[in-house]
């Protein structure tokens, strides 16, 4: 084991004693990203596939448990929650880990995030919905926040490079 994972594995150690003593959304935000960090760090499947269901119920719980909290703190715990349903799709490439990213976030799309819309065009295309997916990716590049080299790196649409939408696209947000 890395001493990365070392850290890890005590980080989310004491985050889960602090837990025990007082539960907050920002701690479960915490603990739900030091889990995606560590599905990063492991090549077992069956580890990470451990690492990410946790992850989902801890972030899932602190999006409901609270009554009251800060537009950006659930914005950010859906949107961790949303990355651990789309590692979950890239780990075993089951298609309704996309579904359930998009029923996620789409009823917070009006906030217009740009993380909100790359990640919703990323879980369209998982699902080889190429419209949605140039609609939330048109939505990205248009935002004041988009990150060009993000658009034009990301792997997922890569094989869309070609295509006068992809290429109509890059040249619309590069003027």
């Amino acid at each position: 084991m890395s001493e990365a994972s070392k850290l890890l594995i005590s980080k989310i150690g004491e985050t889960d004693q602090a837990y025990l003593q007082e539960n907050s959304s920002e701690l479960a935000l915490e603990r739900g990203k030091l889990r995606l960090e560590l599905v990063t760090h492991s090549r077992v499947k069956s580890e990470q596939i451990h690492f990410l269901q946790e992850a989902i119920v801890i972030l899932e719980q602190a999006r409901v448990e609270v009554d009251e909290m800060p537009l950006s703190l659930y914005l950010a715990l859906s949107l961790h929650l949303a990355q651990a349903y789309m590692i979950y799709f890239e780990v075993t490439g089951e298609t309704r880990f996309a579904l359930i990213t998009q029923q996620v976030l789409k009823p917070l799309s009006h906030y217009q995030d740009v993380d909100i819309f790359l990640m919703l065009a990323y879980a369209a295309i998982s699902q080889k919905e190429v419209a949605m997916t140039r609609h939330w990716l048109k939505k990205y590049a248009d935002h004041p926040s988009c990150d060009f080299n993000l658009l034009i790196e990301h792997p997922a649409w890569r094989n869309h490079h070609q295509d006068n939408w992809w290429i109509e696209l890059v040249k619309r947000k590069s003027s």
